[in-house]
C-alpha cells in the first residue's frame, strides 16, 4: 500500500518487541487530527489485523474519510505473541483451544502499565505509548474479539450516538449484542452494549483481579483531550448472551459458577504440580501464562461467592459462566503445549480434559462461526462510526468551548 500510494501513506517502524521483531505503523493522510487504530494486543484475537487491513484500504480509497482525519494503524501490537498463537482455518473451539496462545497481564502491551512500573514497561508498550504522544490522537480505537459470545465496545469517555450504528450493523450481520459482558461489570451503560469505564474511585466488580483498566494505555489518549474504544467481536456467536431477562437466581448460580471454576482449576493445578519437576529449562512465556491464568482463579472465586452479582440478568450470568470456562481451559490449552513439547506423559490427560470443556462450552452456548467478513465488516462499521461521533463531539466542544 505504502509503495503504491507514496503521496498519501507512509510506512515505518515505531519500535521492536522484546524478541527484535518489528513494530510497524502505516499513516494515511496528513490532517492533525488523527485517528489511531490498533491491532494485535492480544494474541488470541486475530480479527484486528483483518478489519485493520480492510480499514487502510477504505481509507486510500475514499478521500472524503481523510479530507480532515488522519489515519494511522499499528499493525500488530504483539508480534511475539502472534507468533505463538496460530488459528489456520479453526472448525472449532477445540481447533483454537490447541494453538492458543494469550501472554501473562505483565507481557500484555496496553495491559502491563496497570500491574507494572514504568520503569519495568515492555518495549511494545513503550512503542505505543510514543506513538500516542506523537500523533495526540482524538480517538484511539483498539480492535479486540472474544473466542465465543457476543459484540460489544468499550469507551474510556463516552461516544454520544454510537450505540445506534453500533447496534444496527450487528442486528444486519447477524451477531448478537452482549447485553451482560462480565468485562464490563458494573459499568455505566451508554446503550446496549456499549460500556463506558468508571472514574477514579469506582469500585471494581472484581476487586481480587491484578489489572485496572484506567491504567492501561487505552486511557493515554486522555493526556491529550482524547479517548479510545475498544471494539470486541466475536469468532463464534451464542444468542444465550444476548438475553436481557432477569435471572431467577443469581446468586446461586454465581456460587455455582465459582464452584465449577475452582474445580476445573484444580485438576489443571494437579497435572501442571506432577509434570513440573520433569518439564526441561527455563519457563517460557506459555507456562508464565498458564501459571498467571490460574493464580487469578482464587480471589475470582471468591469475588463471586462473596460479593453481589454485578449484574442479574440471563446475559450477565452467561457472560460470567463463559469467562469462568475460558481461564482453566486457556491454561490447560497453554500447559498442554508445554507438555506436548515436552513429550510429557502427563500430556494425554491434559488433552482429554482440553477436549471435553472446549466441546462443553460450544455447546452450552450453543456455538455459531461468524464468517470472518462479517467480523470484519462489524468491526470497521464501528471504528468508522466511532471516530464519526468523536470527531462531532469534539468539535461540538470546541464550539461551545
Amino acid at each position: 500500500m505504502a509503495a503504491h500510494r507514496t503521496e498519501l501513506s507512509v510506512l515505518r517502524e515505531v519500535g521492536t518487541s522484546r524478541e527484535g521483531r518489528p513494530l510497524h505503523l502505516l499513516s494515511v493522510g496528513s490532517s492533525a487530527r488523527a485517528v489511531l487504530v490498533v491491532a494485535g494486543a492480544h494474541a488470541n484475537e486475530p480479527t484486528g489485523g483483518s478489519t485493520l487491513l480492510h480499514l487502510a484500504e477504505r481509507t486510500l480509497r475514499d478521500p472524503r474519510l481523510r479530507a480532515d482525519t488522519s489515519w494511522h494503524f499499528l499493525l500488530c501490537a504483539d508480534p511475539d505473541g502472534a507468533s505463538l498463537h496460530r488459528t489456520p482455518a479453526p472448525r472449532s473451539l477445540l481447533d483454537y483451544h490447541r494453538n492458543f496462545f494469550r501472554p501473562a497481564g505483565p507481557e500484555q502491551p496496553e495491559w502491563s502499565p496497570s500491574v507494572l512500573p514504568p520503569d519495568r514497561l515492555p518495549p511494545e508498550t513503550r512503542a505505543l505509548t510514543a506513538v500516542i504522544d506523537e500523533l495526540r490522537p482524538y480517538l484511539q480505537v483498539s480492535l479486540h474479539g472474544t473466542d465465543l459470545g457476543g459484540s460489544w465496545v468499550q469507551l474510556t469517555k463516552d461516544i454520544p450516538g454510537l450505540a445506534e450504528p453500533f447496534a444496527k450493523s450487528a442486528a444486519e450481520l447477524h451477531i448478537p449484542v452482549e447485553m451482560g459482558a462480565s468485562d464490563a461489570a458494573g459499568w455505566w451503560v451508554s446503550g446496549p452494549g456499549v460500556h463506558v469505564l468508571p472514574g477514579p474511585g469506582a469500585t471494581a466488580a472484581y476487586p481480587s483481579l491484578p489489572e485496572d483498566a484506567r491504567l492501561t494505555t487505552w486511557h493515554r489518549t486522555h493526556h491529550y483531550g482524547g479517548r479510545t474504544a475498544i471494539v470486541e467481536v466475536p469468532m463464534w456467536a451464542s444468542d444465550l448472551v444476548g438475553d436481557p431477562a432477569a435471572h431467577p437466581a443469581p446468586v446461586r448460580a454465581m456460587r455455582a459458577l465459582a464452584r465449577r471454576l475452582r474445580r476445573d482449576a484444580r485438576l489443571v493445578e494437579e497435572i501442571l504440580g506432577e509434570a513440573l519437576p520433569r518439564l526441561p529449562g527455563a519457563e517460557g512465556p506459555m507456562l508464565r501464562a498458564a501459571r498467571w491464568a490460574l493464580a487469578l482463579v482464587p480471589g475470582l472465586a471468591d469475588d463471586w461467592r462473596r460479593l453481589p452479582p454485578a449484574g442479574t440478568s440471563m446475559a450477565y450470568i452467561g457472560s460470567v459462566d463463559a469467562f469462568g470456562r475460558r481461564l482453566p481451559l486457556r491454561a490447560a490449552a497453554m500447559l498442554l503445549r508445554v507438555l506436548d513439547e515436552a513429550g510429557d506423559r502427563a500430556a494425554p490427560r491434559l488433552e482429554r480434559l482440553v477436549t471435553l470443556w472446549s466441546e462443553a462450552f460450544a455447546e452450552r452456548f450453543r456455538a455459531r462461526w461468524v464468517p470472518l467478513e462479517d467480523q470484519v465488516e462489524h468491526q470497521s462499521r464501528t471504528t468508522m462510526a466511532a471516530a464519526w461521533h468523536a470527531r462531532a463531539e469534539l468539535d461540538r466542544d470546541r464550539t461551545h468551548g
